[in-house]
């Protein structure tokens, strides 16, 4: 499959939100390991009106075959009315850690 492996992209408002996503999506094998990237200062327009907020960034990496799923368990967990996901094809990477991100990715 071409660009199987994924770096799926999501903010949250707090660390106990990006704390306990991360951790449901690792548990349930929808993504071999989770980065939590704390005080990132985001700007953006919400219904009209500019929003200026610290959020958490979570940096998930996975495998395209659990995207639906993962995006539809970020979808069912997340506070946000309109939570940010992007999935990005990752190209190329050590072939050792992108094997054990595939074999991960099922809680294994």
């Amino acid at each position: 499959m071409q660009n199987e492996y994924l770096m799926v992209i999501n903010t949250c408002p707090d660390a106990a939100s990006a704390e306990s996503m991360a951790i449901t999506l690792v548990e349930r094998g929808l993504a071999a390991c989770i980065n939590i990237v704390p005080n990132i200062r985001s700007i953006y327009i919400w219904k009209g009106k500019r929003v200026t907020g610290d959020e958490y960034l979570l940096l998930i990496k996975t495998v395209a075959t659990c995207y639906s799923e993962l995006e539809d368990t970020i979808r069912s967990l997340h506070p946000y009315e309109l939570p940010e996901i992007i999935a990005v094809p990752i190209e190329t990477g050590l072939p050792e850690y992108l094997s054990w991100l595939a074999d991960n990715r099922n809680g294994q």
